[in-house]
Parts: structure tokens; C-alpha cells; sequence
């Protein structure tokens, strides 16, 4: 892309490519907006290139904590595959709750099959289960194995990361895709701007759009806004981060220098921890808000 002379990137990764893309982009002098990436760590050092609409993971992921204890739940037990971003997730987790009464157990992945998931959550008394592992598997068989074991009647599963916004997720799981609270980076009220932009979506798309397209929309808006008010010139563009003032569908966005964070942030990104209606499995309940 840089070869390409391209003025700006902005990119929809999952947080392990995106780290790579902002290391690269910071390498090169690209300027690169990142839509939904969370890790805290973007960037090994704090560089003017790269700028962030999505929260950071340890704000987002405090909050889903918050809401954990609020409800009630004190033994948390995550299954967890092994990345740098589930493995953040965890210890975010754990730095939080521990302080607070909780006790976070955490179950290999690498180690148990979904049916062995079950005996663990019952032997260490665990209230809630938490799926810190990739969509559809073995996310989807661990549900539909918690969810067929009568010990286990009472027991909360939770997807801090989003498996259940996926159509795809009450396509596999049907019932057992309700229920399932996530996070979800949507104010509990849309802008003038983001009302209009869902309607567009609706129409084109015949359902509801997903947060992710609310973040491509606001990546395009920023990124359009800046070349506009600066040209192409890719100093000039990493200079005005720093500058932007754009209104969103989600809000006004504005970047600034965050403690612990290495790249402009959008400090913060509305978020809800939402799931599935039981009665209607393709509605969202909010039942927490940051």
C-alpha cells in the first residue's frame, strides 16, 4: 500500500493483524485509522501514525467486569484458547475481579474437549463461563455441551469479545444462542446521524446492521473529513489526528493521548453489554451500560 502512494489506511482486523498492520504502518510513516482492533498494546512504542476508534480492551473488558459483579457472579471461569488477545482478556479479567470478591478460573482449551469443559465448571463451583475462543468452534460447542448438562441449569455463559453478535451464531445455536451477554460498542440512543445510517443499512442489508458496520461508517467520516481538511499528504494527515472533530453515528469523535495507550484514541467509544432475547432470540437486551 505504501508503494501504492497511498495517502491512508484504515483497516477491520482482528487485534493480532491489526497490531502487525500498526507496527508495519508506523515503520513506513502511513497513516492508519483502525476500526475495531482492542489491544491495549497497538503499538510497542507511542507513535503519531496510528489512531483508534474502538476502546481499549482493558476499558471495554472492565466494564463487562462490572457488570459480572453487579449481577452477582463471583467465581468466573473462562475457557481459553491460546493469543495474545485472550490471554489479555484473561489477565484483565482477573487484575479486576480479584479485588473486587471475584475469582477468575481459567480452563485450557489446548487441554479439554467442550464435554470436559463441563466437569471443570462443576468440580470448581463456578457461576459464570466465559468464551474467550474463536467463532463458530469450539465457541458453539462448548454452549450447546453447558447447555445439555442439567448440573449446569443455572450456570451464565458469557462472550465478552461478540460471538453473538453474529447472525451466524442463532443460525448454529438457535435457543442456546440467547442469553449470552457481549460486548457491543453502541450508545443506548444513535445520533441523528447513526438513526439515518441504520435506516440505509436496514433497507440494503433486509435486518439489523451489526455495531461493525456503525465503525466502518465512522472510519470512513474520519478519514474523509481529514483528507479533506488537510489534502493527501501523509505528515499532514497524521498531524491532524490530534485535530479531528467529526460527528459520528455513535457520537462526536475526537482523538486523544490516553494513559497506557501508544496511539491516538477515541477515548471512549459508547458500550453496552448486550445478548439475545430468550423470547426472541433475534432482539438485543441492554443490560449494562459504561
Amino acid at each position: 500500500m505504501a508503494r501504492l502512494g497511498v495517502a491512508a489506511l484504515a483497516g477491520e482486523y482482528h487485534s493480532v493483524v491489526a497490531r502487525a498492520a500498526a507496527a508495519r504502518a508506523d515503520a513506513l510513516g502511513l497513516p492508519f485509522l483502525c476500526s475495531s482492533a482492542v489491544l491495549d498494546a497497538l503499538t510497542e512504542q507511542p507513535t503519531e501514525w496510528v489512531a483508534r476508534l474502538a476502546p481499549a480492551q482493558s476499558h471495554g473488558w472492565q466494564i463487562y467486569a462490572d457488570f459480572l459483579l453487579s449481577a452477582g457472579y463471583r467465581r468466573i471461569a473462562v475457557a481459553a484458547e491460546s493469543s495474545v488477545y485472550w490471554a489479555a482478556g484473561a489477565r484483565i479479567l482477573r487484575d479486576y475481579l480479584a479485588p473486587r470478591g471475584g475469582t477468575v478460573i481459567e480452563l485450557d482449551m489446548r487441554a479439554l474437549a467442550p464435554t470436559a469443559v463441563c466437569d471443570e465448571l462443576v468440580g470448581n463451583h463456578a457461576t459464570a463461563l466465559l468464551l474467550l475462543v474463536g467463532h463458530p468452534e469450539p465457541a458453539v460447542s462448548i454452549v450447546k455441551s453447558v447447555r445439555r448438562d442439567q448440573r449446569l441449569a443455572e450456570i451464565m455463559i458469557g462472550a465478552p469479545a461478540g460471538q453473538p453478535e453474529f447472525a451466524e451464531w442463532a443460525t448454529l445455536l438457535g435457543d442456546d444462542s440467547a442469553a449470552i451477554p457481549f460486548l457491543r460498542y453502541l450508545p443506548d440512543r444513535l445520533s441523528p446521524l447513526g438513526a439515518r445510517v441504520e435506516t440505509a443499512l436496514r433497507e440494503r442489508l433486509a435486518e439489523a446492521p451489526s455495531f461493525v458496520a456503525f465503525e466502518g461508517y465512522d472510519t470512513v467520516a474520519v478519514l474523509a473529513d481529514v483528507l479533506r481538511s488537510h489534502g493527501a499528504d501523509r505528515a499532514r494527515t497524521a498531524e491532524s489526528w490530534a485535530h479531528v472533530a467529526v460527528e459520528g453515528t455513535r457520537g462526536q469523535i475526537q482523538f486523544s493521548r490516553t494513559p497506557g495507550i501508544s496511539v491516538w484514541q477515541w477515548a471512549w467509544t459508547p458500550i453496552q453489554v448486550v445478548d439475545r432475547d430468550p423470547a426472541e432470540p433475534d432482539r438485543f437486551r441492554i443490560l449494562h451500560t459504561g
